[in-house]
């Protein structure tokens, strides 16, 4: 896929969806409160499954025209989508822990990303907005991290499209380093996630 086609489809979609630029990070901020306040502490968990599906159905399924996002981006995103849909309701009762200190940081940086995207030079609607591929797939995986039960599924897909992070150097969009860092980060995690599993039971006694 071409540099120009590339943003092509992202002006096409942000034409259509400027409702989504502001619905998604109000609705997100919406559910995170929910999901440290109250009992609705998957209530995260389904807003992050309902923007991968979004952006499955509607920005690959509908403005997607190179066979890469029809055939792969679409499906991973969808998979995400009823991934996090299904750990919304499996894992109801587990509570998002408080960021760390990279953690806070991979959450501004989501925050900042329109602000990069037009600090390089992009102008809406060929901006990279909220409502986008890598920014939600950057909030996913930032979000997802907070939760101590984690699906490896969903993290090895989330991770997979952290690190298309890559195409930055071609694309020029150099604002999708971030996503980058993200996908890095979601190969840390799977580590750790399969070093706990690894980890042999202790309190057996031998005696």
């Amino acid at each position: 896929m071409e540099g120009q086609a590339f943003w092509q489809v992202i002006g096409a979609y942000n034409d259509a969806t400027r409702w989504a630029f502001i619905a998604f990070p109000a609705l997100l901020v919406a559910t995170l409160v929910l999901s440290y306040t109250t009992k609705l502490r998957f209530a995260v968990k389904l807003t992050l499954g309902l923007f991968h599906l979004f952006i499955g159905v509607v920005f690959f399924g509908m403005f997607g025209t190179e066979p890469i996002q029809k055939y792969f981006a679409l499906p991973l995103f969808i998979a995400c989508g009823l991934l996090f849909l299904y750990e919304a309701r499996a894992n109801h009762t587990d509570k998002p822990q408080k960021p760390n200190q990279f953690q806070s940081i991979l959450l501004c940086l989501y925050a900042l990303y329109p602000a990069f995207s037009y600090v390089l030079g992009h102008r809406f609607p060929q901006l990279v907005t909220y409502s986008m591929p890598c920014p939600v797939a950057c909030l996913g995986l930032s979000i997802y991290a907070l939760y101590p039960k984690k699906n490896k599924v969903l993290l090895v897909l989330l991770t997979i499209w952290g690190l298309t992070g890559v195409k930055a150097i071609f694309f020029n969009a150099y604002e999708d380093v971030i996503l980058l860092v993200c996908g890095i980060y979601g190969v840390f995690l799977l580590a750790k996630e399969l070093q706990v599993r690894k980890k042999p039971m202790h309190g057996t006694s031998n005696s």
